[in-house]
């Protein structure tokens, strides 16, 4: 497997999981918890997280952003949220698509918001976004035990039997 075949898979592994989380805290809202302290907390991991990929996203498009920080004190409504999270998760999956493999090795230097500098590969910096977003999905899933069930299907082997049930059916070889 190529690491571009791979990193295909992962991010939208990460688009599925992060739709699959907004689903949940959408019921949470709708079930009355969502104005509790929890539920904020969550949400501004969750927001973290989304900052944390649109940085990203501007550092891979050699674009500019507008964040000073990687947090935000208030998060926003998870409407907001919501659409911002799916609208960034396809301009991943858009990226990988079109990204030639070659140019996933290409180092590409910025800035963090702390103003120090830094350096990552293309595929570095996937693999981070695809990792940090898998850690705070986590992260709101323990702030928020009601969907705990979400949690625990956020796992890249539940992704490619759905996506690609033919995996399911073969025998393993030792």
């Amino acid at each position: 497997m190529t690491a571009h075949r791979l990193l295909t898979s992962l991010i939208r592994y990460k688009a599925t999981a992060d739709d699959e989380l907004i689903a949940a805290l959408e019921r949470v809202d709708a079930a009355g918890e969502g104005g509790s302290a929890a539920f904020r907390a969550a949400l501004r991991v969750f927001s973290h997280a989304h900052i944390v990929d649109r940085i990203f996203a501007a550092h891979l498009g050699g674009t500019r952003h507008p964040f000073t920080a990687s947090w935000s004190d208030e998060p926003p409504p998870l409407s907001a949220l919501a659409a911002g999270v799916r609208e960034t998760d396809r301009w991943y999956v858009d990226f990988i698509d079109r990204v030639a493999p070659d140019d996933l090795a290409v180092e590409i230097p910025f800035t963090f918001t702390d103003g120090a500098r830094g350096r990552m590969t293309r595929e570095e910096m996937l693999a981070h976004v695809v990792t940090h977003g898998g850690y705070h999905r986590g992260e709101v899933g323990r702030l928020l035990p009601a969907i705990e069930e979400t949690a625990m299907r956020d796992v890249f082997t539940g992704f490619l039997h759905r996506t690609e049930p033919g995996r399911r059916g073969e025998t393993a070889s030792l």
